[in-house]
């Protein structure tokens, strides 16, 4: 099987020097990677910008921004049967990027922001028979803004990610199964559940045979 992951944050740039961002470590997404691998899958992992070393065996592709992400993405996902989509990507990003660093002064200082392209919304909208499975990780309402965007993006399933994780090498995940409700929390290493969405990746791609 061939399988796409994406992991780590975007960077979406005010100036030459300043952009927004979130505090991804990309850890989640590379041990996906690294245990689909082990498994003898072929892995195109397509990440925004961390500091990991590319997993043995693994297609390694870095990307900056969303719309890098998005475009290296949907072009990937044509020759994979399944897309895990770890990364957090960011949700906006600003109209306007200045083409040198902007001074500071004693003045409030405004950035207008659009919204980014929707990866997960998008591979979910042509996946056909292909298998989308998506993150998410909320501070609030967390089982029903994940149902949420289980139904909107069209995955056969998510992973929902403790968002006080962030960044550790621990994680606590619960996954919702299109049609089958929600699992059991897990906590363990990232890499302990990484394996449990590998897992969930090969149940789903062999259901959909």
């Amino acid at each position: 099987m061939r399988i796409l992951v994406t992991a780590g944050p975007t960077r979406e740039y005010i100036d030459t020097v300043r952009y927004i961002s979130n505090p991804s470590s990309g850890r989640m997404g590379f041990a996906i990677a690294a245990e689909a691998a082990s498994r003898g899958h072929q892995v195109v992992l397509v990440s925004g910008p961390v500091t990991l070393p590319a997993p043995e065996g693994v297609e390694l592709v870095r990307v900056t921004s969303a719309k890098e992400m998005f475009e290296v993405t949907a072009s990937a996902f044509d020759r994979c049967s399944a897309a895990i989509m770890a990364a957090a990507v960011c949700d906006y990003r600003p109209i306007a990027r200045a083409g040198q660093k902007q001074p500071k002064t004693n003045q409030t200082f405004t950035v207008s922001l659009e919204p980014t392209e929707d990866i997960c919304a998008h591979l979910g909208a042509v996946k056909g028979d292909r298998i989308v499975i998506g993150f998410a990780m909320e501070d609030h309402d967390h089982r029903r803004n994940a149902e949420g965007k289980l139904e909107r993006k069209r995955c056969d399933a998510i992973v929902l990610n403790d968002v006080g994780t962030t960044g550790a090498d621990l994680a606590k995940i619960e996954i919702l199964r299109k049609g089958f409700g929600w699992s059991q929390p897990y906590s363990g290493t990232k890499a302990e559940c990484a394996r449990r969405v590998v897992e969930l990746a090969e149940s789903l791609v062999g259901l959909a045979k």
